[in-house]
């Protein structure tokens, strides 16, 4: 049969031949076009369901990304809410700071203002002895207290004050050293002294001895002899005989004895004062006329007059007139610097 197709199909009319060629292509097409759309088919339903689980899988992603965002926006709610409260928190803290710093501003600045208050009050009570008694080594001490007071505050703006104060206590230092309490209870101690002292025509008078008189048998005989030996001891009582190789000494009645006394201790109450108003004329002068009237009236023989004396010769070499300085230099800087902080700006 298949030798009889070309035949059969040679024998066929022209029309006939191209009607089966066009046939022939339009079923040939028609395969072709079958298994491009039975492949591009198959290809389709590969890429569909490619498509289907990619589908799939980003919605599941997609899932996840939501639990993700809202679990994200929770936390950043949270997060939010914490920052919030972290903000007011360091809001107050700050507002707290603040009111710290003020307050430390305010304390160290009243802290200060108490140590230079208490440190002016110290200088002027120690410049008011120096002036008044010249007590140098009270003020010596002032100064000393109040350059510590400063050193333990460790604060660089009491440099200057520490600079006067530490001129101050080296002119103090430089001065020569008075014992004024010392040579005061001296003063004191003769004052109590001069009680003691004996007066110079303190003597006593002795009592006349009586001899013892013999009886004698004769009565009259006796009784002249007794009357002779009474006389004759009368008139020893009311006459005595002495030898003074020094001038005598004025004799004093009790109550010029007593005001004598008072004199002396007025006397050396006043050199006392002389000494705390550094009057060196006065003060020699208080000592000199003790001296002399120690000497002059008291008895210079007896031990307590002697100690008296040699007291009062050490107290006469003694320089009480010293030119004292002055506090004003640490006063004026503490002033000062006090003027300067009231007037500062907060």
């Amino acid at each position: 049969m298949q030798e009889q197709n070309p035949v059969r199909f040679a024998s066929l009319t022209p029309q006939r031949r191209r009607l089966i060629t066009v046939i022939a292509l339009a079923l040939l097409a028609i395969g072709v076009v079958s298994l491009v759309w039975y492949d591009a088919r198959s290809r389709l339903g590969s890429t569909q369901e490619e498509l289907a689980r990619r589908l799939r899988d980003i919605e599941t992603e997609a899932r996840d990304a939501k639990l993700l965002a809202q679990q994200s926006q929770a936390g950043l709610r949270d997060g939010l809410a914490k920052i919030a409260t972290l903000e007011a928190k360091l809001a107050e803290s700050q507002s707290q700071q603040l009111a710290l710093e003020s307050l430390y501003q305010e304390l160290s600045r009243n802290r200060d203002e108490w140590a230079l208050a208490e440190i002016e009050q110290v200088l002027t009570l120690a410049a008011q002895q120096l002036q008044f008694t010249g007590n140098v080594k009270s003020a010596m001490l002032a100064l000393q207290l109040a350059e510590s007071r400063l050193s333990r505050s460790d604060r660089p703006q009491f440099v200057p004050l520490r600079r006067a104060l530490a001129r101050d206590i080296e002119r103090l230092r430089a001065l020569p050293y008075l014992d004024v309490a010392g040579v005061s209870f001296k003063l004191d101690g003769l004052v109590t002294a001069s009680d003691r002292l004996p007066m110079a025509f303190e003597e006593r008078l002795a009592e006349p001895t009586i001899e013892p008189v013999t009886t004698s048998t004769d009565g009259t005989l006796g009784m002249l002899t007794r009357l002779g030996h009474d006389v004759w001891a009368e008139l020893r009582g009311l006459i005595r005989v002495r030898r003074l190789d020094a001038p005598e000494p004025p004799l004093l009645a009790p109550a010029q004895a007593y005001f004598l006394r008072e004199n002396l201790k007025l006397r050396l109450l006043n050199a006392r004062l002389a000494l705390a108003m550094r009057d060196q004329a006065g003060f020699r002068e208080d000592v000199r006329v003790a001296q002399l009237w120690v000497n002059r009236y008291f008895d210079p023989r007896a031990q307590a007059t002697v100690a008296f004396n040699a007291q009062l010769k050490e107290l006469a070499q003694v320089p009480v007139s010293v030119e004292l300085p002055t506090l004003n230099d640490s006063l004026d800087a503490v002033r000062v610097f006090k003027t300067r902080r009231e007037r500062a700006p907060g």
